[in-house]
């Protein structure tokens, strides 16, 4: 079954953010650059197109993403009208300074004392908008805290005399159309616990670092056997770490949290999981398979 995960503050926020959108000129959507498909919010972009406002993306935490594909991703939302994109991490000082200069490009008319250039973060939970907007304010505005929905109503605060920013709280959608979605934004911790297994999505994560990442896996872990799937990586990370049952068995969740834990803070090494053509090949399949499961329509009795 599909992970899905939309708490009931986020149909308020989801509609001040709607109301919000009127009086902005660009919207900064903040991504997981080890996701940056997946970890994009439809809604913000009906919202923002609806608007005709400009777009830029932020690939975040890219510190931990794989730089090649990362380059990959960006050349592909530049393609996109009205749209550009940047790779940051907000460990870096000076990266975010770069924020407020691309949100000009993207509204030239405004910026100023009588037409201040009105921005507005957005994005899915815990892909690190709160870190992202105290570093370009230079201040300890926003909590911070390694875990979804901290934020939970927007926050207004003025930069300077021609600029504000908007701060909204992590939204998810009501639905996510395509399962694979749910499981990477899962693993990336952008989902409440509540709404999954952490040995169902490990074993999703495992098959693809077995696939993508087998050296960084052996390193990591000292694997006899790279030919595995995801359950035997789990069994085989459980053996190596020595969690046993008392049944004779190993620790499946034991082992599929270490894993979880490892690759969220970057132990593994730089990891995507998504590319944007594997993303375009796994939307194509995951369409047909849901069209192919609708009911008929106008069938004669």
């Amino acid at each position: 079954m599909s992970i899905q995960w939309f708490p009931g503050h986020m149909v308020a926020a989801q509609k001040k953010a709607a109301e919000t959108m009127e009086f902005t000129d660009v919207v900064i959507e903040v991504l997981d650059a080890r996701i940056p498909g997946a970890s994009q919010n439809p809604m913000i972009k009906e919202l923002g197109a609806a608007r005709q406002r400009g777009h830029l993306k932020i690939l975040n935490k890219s510190d931990l993403a794989d730089p090649n594909i990362t380059d990959q991703w960006i050349q592909y939302f530049n393609k996109i009208p009205q749209t550009k994109a940047i790779a940051i991490s907000c460990k870096k000082v000076n990266e975010p300074k770069k924020i407020l200069t691309l949100c000009k490009t993207l509204a030239p008319h405004r910026g100023d004392t009588l037409k201040p250039l009105r921005m507005m973060i957005m994005g899915v939970p815990n892909v690190g908008k709160s870190t992202l907007m105290n570093a370009i304010l230079n201040r300890r505005i926003a909590k911070v805290g390694d875990e979804p929905a901290i934020t939970k109503q927007q926050q207004r605060h003025q930069i300077n005399d021609h600029m504000i920013l908007i701060d909204t709280p992590g939204m998810m959608w009501p639905k996510i159309r395509y399962s694979s979605d749910g499981d990477l934004l899962a693993a990336n911790n952008n989902i409440g616990k509540n709404a999954y297994f952490d040995e169902e999505v490990a074993e999703k994560l495992g098959s693809i670092l077995i696939e993508h990442y087998p050296a960084l896996i052996n390193a990591r872990y000292k694997l006899e056997n790279l030919n595995i799937d995801g359950i035997a990586l789990l069994e085989s990370i459980a053996k190596k770490k020595g969690f046993p049952l008392k049944n004779h068995g190993v620790d499946m969740e034991r082992a599929a949290i270490t894993l979880l834990n490892d690759y969220r803070q970057g132990l593994l090494g730089r990891i995507s999981l998504e590319t944007p053509e594997s993303r375009m090949l796994m939307m194509s399949h995951q369409t047909e398979a849901i069209e192919e499961e609708k009911p008929p329509e106008n069938l004669e009795t």
